[in-house]
């Protein structure tokens, strides 16, 4: 598409030229819009699975370094482990924690920085490790929280150099990648917070000394909110360290919570093991959906890459859970599920977190039903496995 655009600039601008190329960018997203969705939906298949857990896999995040494609993993068996998205075959394990393995991430901040690929993994054990995985060696700890360390997240601003992460002890800390030290840590929740996430970049709601506030750690404009075994959701300022709100509506332990982007950026979607799936207006604090299917515990929401109904919004969401589905659902619409991705019954046994994630086209395989993109999941066995 990008080639023709160039053409068409390259072109003397006349009125039937910009005709012409207004006409190819609305059949070219018309066509990419029906065509991800719909071709998902009626030709995933199960294609890799990846195995060496012995127990639950509770986290998975991907990344790629120079050219190769890794995801790594966390679990209940106290391991991290990396793996190769091609061969599926296990680069690097580490055995480090004592306690189960509760949320991993990938690192940008080291490899930007330092050229060092690096995992950051949270613990029960209490305690926060990052792990180069090239030279298979442990590197810092963050200590300090008092209860079991579960979802962690990198900041999307100054290069991923903080992390947020929320615990047993019912607190959310955030972290100085650099230095190793705690900025601040926040309060609110009864209970448990077992999720976190950290907003693209926003304007802040809270307008009472909004010029004031310049920003001491570049966070200005970036919110945390977090899910809670108090059955809540929580709206936090990075830089004033305040509560700016509180959700109220799920009957039983938020378990994951993501922001929107682009055209959702003011809202929020939770999944809770009151069995449901809702999402929220920031700007009202109310509730806009809920999406009613799952017949167990609900573990992990994205907002999925796929648009449908000739709508170039993003407007498919998804979900994974205990009753060991995956289930897709319409944004804009609270009606029963779009599509179910159904886990092994007697190898799987529970859907426990998900990642989108892309592996590299097959050169020899021309097929049209590649669309680029596929979903990767663990499982309460520990079994992980490739959909697409």
């Amino acid at each position: 598409m990008y080639v023709i655009f160039l053409f068409f600039i390259q072109m003397k601008m006349t009125s039937s030229n910009i005709y012409l190329l207004l006409l190819y960018i609305i059949i070219t997203r018309q066509a990419t819009t029906v065509f991800m969705f719909d071709i998902f939906s009626s030709s995933s298949k199960l294609l890799k699975t990846f195995t060496g857990h012995n127990d639950i896999v509770w986290s998975i995040d991907y990344s790629t370094f120079n050219n190769d494609r890794f995801i790594c993993t966390g679990s209940d068996d106290k391991t991290v482990r990396v793996w190769d998205t091609e061969t599926t075959k296990q680069v690097q394990s580490f055995n480090g924690h004592s306690n189960y393995v509760f949320c991993v991430k990938f690192s940008s901040y080291h490899y930007h920085n330092y050229q060092q690929n690096v995992i950051c993994s949270s613990s029960w054990d209490k305690t926060i490790h990052f792990w180069d995985f090239k030279h298979n060696k442990q590197l810092q700890i963050f200590n300090g929280h008092t209860g079991g360390v579960c979802g962690i997240e990198f900041s999307p601003f100054n290069g991923g150099r903080y992390l947020c992460s929320g615990s047993g002890d019912n607190t959310i800390w955030l972290w100085d990648v650099e230095t190793s030290k705690s900025l601040h840590v926040f309060n609110g929740h009864e209970r448990t917070v077992w999720c976190v996430d950290i907003s693209p970049l926003q304007t802040n709601n809270n307008k009472s000394d909004n010029k004031s506030n310049i920003g001491v750690i570049g966070g200005n404009g970036y919110t945390i909110c977090s899910g809670s075994d108090d059955n809540t959701i929580r709206i936090w300022d990075i830089e004033t360290i305040k509560q700016l709100n509180i959700f109220k509506g799920h009957e039983n332990a938020v378990r994951s919570v993501k922001y929107g982007s682009n055209e959702l950026l003011n809202t929020i979607l939770s999944g809770s093991f009151d069995k449901s799936v809702r999402l929220w207006d920031i700007r009202s604090g109310e509730q806009t959906q809920v999406f009613n299917g799952h017949t167990h515990y609900v573990n992990a929401v994205e907002y999925s890459p796929f648009i449908i109904d000739n709508d170039n919004n993003s407007n498919v969401i998804c979900s994974g859970s205990t009753d060991n589905t995956i289930r897709f659902w319409d944004v804009r619409s609270n009606k029963k599920e779009l599509y179910i991705i159904k886990g092994d019954d007697k190898k799987d046994i529970g859907i426990t977190c998900f990642k989108f994630l892309q592996l590299k086209k097959n050169e020899k395989s021309k097929s049209s039903d590649d669309i680029g993109v596929n979903l990767c999941y663990g499982s309460h066995i520990g079994l992980i496995r490739i959909w697409g």
